[in-house]
């Protein structure tokens, strides 16, 4: 997994990241709980926070990020969604973290985004109660931005991101790249703090050769051309 995202990570070619799984019904069920039954209390630790490095990776990718989550994302599986900037799911998907159930605490990230995702009173209670919840009610507490019907291919929330990826696809690659930036910068801070951050985005974009060619395609009436550069 880490691997994948420090290829992923290095090219330059890419302009957004659609993550699924090819597993039907399953996005990601969590950690194997035999395996960890067999671990000692010294390779626990290290163990968790691998983890929580592998998630990190992929909220660190530079890209836009979506989730597609056609089934169950329990535990460490919701963590590596919340993770991704943008996460769609079927009506049908599993969702919650779980892991007070085992006597432990999410440990790859999710006490920490869930709630900045939905709020602390809403992600508390979630994982308090250790709940599972359905897409359509993950849609409505704003864990998940879209929630779909799934189909009788079981991939109703991957055609959904693949929409969603075609509507990002013609955006200008480093402004993408430097809104995320500012974007996730800057709802670590203060919004004073944050608009550095902005700023230093946008002075990323002045230069490009994207910018120019953005402005003369609007003059020209024309799509724009953008290369990345």
């Amino acid at each position: 997994f880490a691997d994948c995202t420090n290829v992923v990570k290095f090219d330059k070619n890419l302009r957004v990241v659609i993550l699924r799984s090819l597993v039907k019904g399953v996005f990601c069920a969590g950690a194997d709980l035999k395996e960890r039954a067999k671990m000692t209390n010294e390779e626990t630790g290290p163990f968790v926070a691998g983890l929580r490095a592998s998630v990190s990776e992929v909220a660190n990718l530079p890209m836009p990020v979506v989730a597609a989550i056609d089934g169950f994302a329990l535990g460490g599986g919701l963590e590596v969604a919340l993770a991704c900037d943008i996460r769609v799911s079927s009506d049908d998907a599993k969702m919650g973290l779980v892991e007070t159930r085992l006597a432990i605490i999410p440990g790859g990230g999710g006490t920490q985004r869930l709630a900045r995702a939905i709020g602390p009173a809403k992600a508390k209670e979630l994982i308090f109660a250790a709940r599972v919840f359905n897409g359509k009610e993950a849609a409505e507490m704003g864990v998940v931005n879209h929630s779909v019907e799934q189909n009788s291919d079981g991939d109703a929330a991957y055609q959904r991101a693949l929409k969603l990826g075609q509507e990002i696809l013609p955006q200008g690659p480093v402004a993408l790249r430097a809104a995320k930036f500012a974007i996730n910068r800057g709802s670590e801070v203060d919004i004073a703090s944050g608009l550095s951050f902005e700023e230093a985005g946008y002075s990323q974009v002045i230069n490009t050769k994207d910018r120019l060619e953005g402005l003369s395609a609007f003059k020209e009436k024309r799509p724009p051309r953008f290369s990345g550069e």
